[in-house]
C-alpha cells in the first residue's frame, strides 16, 4: 500500500494545502509539522508560480510573497528532502506545467521521486494532454493525480478509468451537494480509488455534506487565509484549525 492509499484508509482523510515558502520554508516546516501532528492526512504542497490559474485571491497572494523570497524550484526540493525525514505521511506536490517543463519533465519527475514525493497535481493540464507527463511519471513512480469539477460530466468515465493516485474534485462557489453527490456516484462506477473534494467555502453545512459524500476534503483557502493573518506565529493556528476539521470529520 502506498501512502496516498494510507491516507484514506483510517475513515475521512484531510488534504493541507499549504505553499512552499509562505512565508519563509521556517515557517512552511512548522506548518506543515503542525497539520500533521492535528490530523492532517496528506499535504498538498503548492510550487508558487507567477500566474497561477484558477484559484482565488488568497491563493494567488500566497504565490506571490512565496516569490519574493527568491524560491526556487531547487530549493523546494531541497526543503522538501529534509521535511521527508520528519514527515511520514503522503506529500504530493501541485504546480503549473510551466513550472515543469521549464525545469525539464524527466529532471523535475527524477526530482519528486528523489524527494520523497508521492503525487504531482497539476492543475492546468487537462486529461486530455497529460500523455506528455505520464511517461516519466510512470518511469520514477510518481502518480498524475487527475482533476474532475462540475464542467467535466461528459468526461467522468474517461478520467475516472485511467486515475491514478486519488480524485481530486474541484467545486465552484455556489456548488450543491447534489451536483456533488451526482460527480462522486458516476466516479464510483469506474474507479474504487479514493475522491477528495476540494472546499471552497467554509460554510459548517456544505462542508459536512461534502465530506459525507467523498472519501476526504482538500482545503486551500481556509489554511492560506490562517498563514496570511498570522504570518511566521501561524503553525498553532493552522494546527487548531485541521484539529476541529478532523474532529468533524470522525463525527461523519
Amino acid at each position: 500500500m502506498n501512502k496516498i492509499e494510507k491516507a484514506f484508509e483510517k475513515g475521512k482523510a484531510f488534504i493541507a494545502f499549504i505553499t512552499c515558502a509562505d512565508p519563509d520554508f521556517a515557517t512552511t516546516e512548522k506548518t506543515v509539522l503542525a497539520a500533521v501532528e492535528n490530523g492532517a492526512d496528506l499535504i498538498e504542497l503548492n510550487i508558487p508560480f507567477s500566474d497561477p490559474t484558477g484559484v482565488d485571491g488568497a491563493i494567488q497572494k500566497a504565490n506571490l510573497r512565496a516569490l519574493q523570497t527568491g524560491v526556487t524550484t531547487d530549493t523546494i526540493f531541497a526543503f522538501v528532502k529534509q521535511l521527508r525525514d520528519k514527515v511520514d505521511v503522503s506529500l504530493v506536490f501541485s504546480t503549473y506545467a510551466n513550472v515543469v517543463f521549464s525545469y525539464g519533465i524527466d529532471r523535475f519527475l527524477s526530482g519528486c521521486a528523489d524527494a520523497g514525493i508521492d503525487g504531482l497535481i497539476v492543475p492546468d493540464v487537462p486529461f486530455e494532454e497529460q500523455d506528455e507527463f505520464l511517461p516519466c511519471c510512470e518511469k520514477y513512480g510518481v502518480p498524475l493525480i487527475s482533476m474532475i469539477s462540475v464542467t467535466s460530466k461528459k468526461r467522468i468515465q474517461a478520467i475516472a478509468s485511467h486515475a491514478r493516485g486519488f480524485l481530486y474534485i474541484m467545486t465552484c462557489p455556489g456548488g450543491t451537494a447534489e451536483e456533488l453527490s451526482e460527480i462522486v456516484s458516476q466516479i464510483r462506477k469506474y474507479t474504487n480509488l479514493p475522491c477528495a473534494v476540494c472546499i471552497s467555502s467554509t460554510d459548517s453545512p456544505y462542508v459536512l455534506q461534502s465530506a459525507a459524500l467523498a472519501d476526504g476534503i482538500i482545503e486551500d483557502s481556509s489554511i492560506v487565509e490562517l498563514m496570511e493573518k498570522h504570518g511566521t506565529a501561524c503553525a498553532p493556528y493552522v494546527g487548531a484549525y485541521i484539529r476541529s476539521r478532523k474532529a468533524m470529520l470522525k463525527s461523519i
